[in-house]
């Protein structure tokens, strides 16, 4: 009797230790640099923020739409939309989610500091008919409302009121405030302990309203920048997954029988911008006159790069060349108008000559070494492309952190960016990348400021036209003026690469954001 007492316990015991709770260890070429949702509208940002805040409409496993804090939601007329919220739903702090909190948040994306300003641009007013309904009036008709807030996250009235976090975290001016640090929102994990650049602790969240696909009760998020110091981690077992896994060890990686690596394509478009405001370019040797405001100088530029050898000698094959500021999979993509302007300095310094350029000139460039794939070694091959048909390129490769104050001020010149659009629609890039800077949120990252009327007028359209095929029409004349008039310097798509133990299972998005609530570490 002993014997089959003991027999059963240990096999109790087993079932338990398959579905027992675990803690996921993960580590990033970059950090998080703030828990402020509004402050900073990039890739790594939004994807660890949402796994504590939540957005209205959210993205399922094959990023459609799916209901987040809203229960459903109606167009009721050509600039109305009726949104049911979600009852019953609390914030980690316990205080109930409520159309005020999202009143709250409308007003907090779009002040002045917030880097989200997009993703709420089109609407005028939100009006409360009830505890658990709003109205969202936009500007004009706007089809793909749905869409655009899929990104906008909701935070609690009450808890910023509190905290003194009223408004957003300017990552430009260097501002911080609570929520640089602490967190407070509906997600299925809430922060434990934050040390920036160091270690950030996420915790589950058993009071979310929701049933998850996970068992991990405790996730501890390590930027480690160097890539060796990243690989080894794995390799030793010291974390769980990494990403992104660097191209030049893929292979290695691969061949490990403990590791697995993911691999697919990301919707991120790497470009370079150029200043196009300034009458006199910051950081250059040209003076009382700014090179890039002639198309001549874009363009030499443009066909300065061989796209071909960054594909093969630094991207190892994982990227696409484009010619287009989208990739395959966003909505509104032209296969016709993707095809690059052809590899030629000889053409370059001849357009350079023809600018008044025929020694051409010096000029800075700004460059993230901590957000993609090998972007410092990128930025490092356009220097010596450049050097070739004379421009002198003085690369300031930096990380993120100082890499994002500087260029979301329109503070360079010349630098490199990478944009998934988060609405997966081409609406997203015309009026956030192409249009001319302006209220609302209307080109806050043309941080060049490349500027055309009927562009703008196009994304207008865009924005209200339900036909698509009409639809369709506009998005190609806007990108085949974009193209023509060389208004950014498109790269490629990367592809992605995240590296991880046997025992983790989890969902790869395209978009590449992690959600923590569909990881199983079996």
């Amino acid at each position: 009797m002993k014997t089959n007492k003991l027999i059963l316990a240990a096999a109790l015991a087993l079932a338990m230790g398959v579905v027992q709770a675990k803690t996921f260890k993960i580590a990033d070429q970059g950090d998080a640099l703030s828990m402020d949702p509004h402050s900073l509208n990039e890739s790594l940002q939004l994807s660890f923020t949402g796994n504590i805040y939540e957005p209205l409409v959210a993205r399922d496993k094959k990023l459609g739409l799916v209901p987040g804090l809203a229960t459903k939601w109606a167009q009721t007329a050509p600039t109305v939309w009726k949104f049911d919220l979600r009852k019953n739903v609390k914030f980690h702090d316990g205080t109930p989610f409520t159309a005020d909190d999202v009143i709250f948040s409308y007003e907090r994306a779009k002040a002045d500091g917030s880097d989200v300003k997009t993703y709420v641009g089109a609407i005028k007013e939100i009006k409360k008919l009830d505890d658990h309904t709003i109205e969202i009036i936009t500007t004009a008709p706007f089809p793909i409302l749905p869409d655009v807030v899929s990104l906008w996250y909701i935070m609690s009235k009450k808890w910023c009121t509190e905290n003194n976090a009223l408004i957003p975290v300017d990552k430009r001016k260097g501002v911080e405030n609570t929520a640089s640090f602490k967190a407070n929102g509906t997600g299925a994990f809430r922060v434990k302990s934050r040390d920036p650049g160091v270690r950030t602790v996420l915790v589950r969240n058993f009071n979310y309203w929701d049933k998850v696909d996970t068992n991990v009760e405790e996730v501890i998020f390590t930027p480690i920048g160097n890539d060796a110091t990243r690989v080894a981690a794995l390799i030793s077992g010291e974390i769980d997954m990494m990403q992104p896994v660097p191209v030049q060890d893929v292979a290695r990686l691969s061949q490990n029988p403990n590791l697995t690596v993911m691999q697919g394509p990301e919707l991120r478009t790497i470009f370079l911008g150029m200043d196009q405001r300034r009458d006199e370019l910051l950081f250059s040797n040209v003076k009382g006159k700014n090179p890039f405001k002639d198309k001549r100088v874009r363009q030499a530029f443009y066909q300065a790069i061989d796209i071909e050898a960054i594909k093969a000698r630094i991207m190892r094959g994982a990227a696409t060349p484009t010619a287009l500021m989208i990739a395959p999979g966003i909505k509104g993509f032209v296969p016709d108008l993707n095809k690059r302007l052809p590899y030629d300095p000889e053409a370059s310094k001849k357009l350079l000559a023809e600018a008044g350029y025929p020694n051409g000139f010096e000029v800075k460039m700004n460059c993230p070494n901590d957000r993609y794939v090998n972007d410092g070694e990128i930025c490092q091959a356009v220097a010596g492309m450049m050097a070739r048909v004379g421009v002198k390129i003085n690369l300031e490769a930096e990380s993120k952190a100082t890499y994002f104050p500087k260029i979301l001020s329109r503070n360079t010149s010349f630098y490199l960016l990478g944009w998934t659009p988060g609405t997966y629609d081409s609406h997203n890039p015309l009026f956030a990348l192409m249009s001319t800077p302006g209220a609302g949120g209307q080109g806050q990252f043309n941080l060049g400021s490349f500027s055309n009327a009927r562009i703008d007028e196009l994304t207008r359209l865009v924005s209200s036209e339900t036909d698509q095929a009409k639809r369709n029409a506009m998005i190609a004349e806007a990108f085949k003026i974009h193209s023509d008039e060389v208004g950014h310097l498109p790269l490629h798509q990367q592809a992605l690469a995240w590296g991880m133990k046997k025992n983790v299972s989890l969902v790869q998005l395209g978009d590449n954001f992690n959600p923590f609530k569909w990881v199983v570490i079996k």
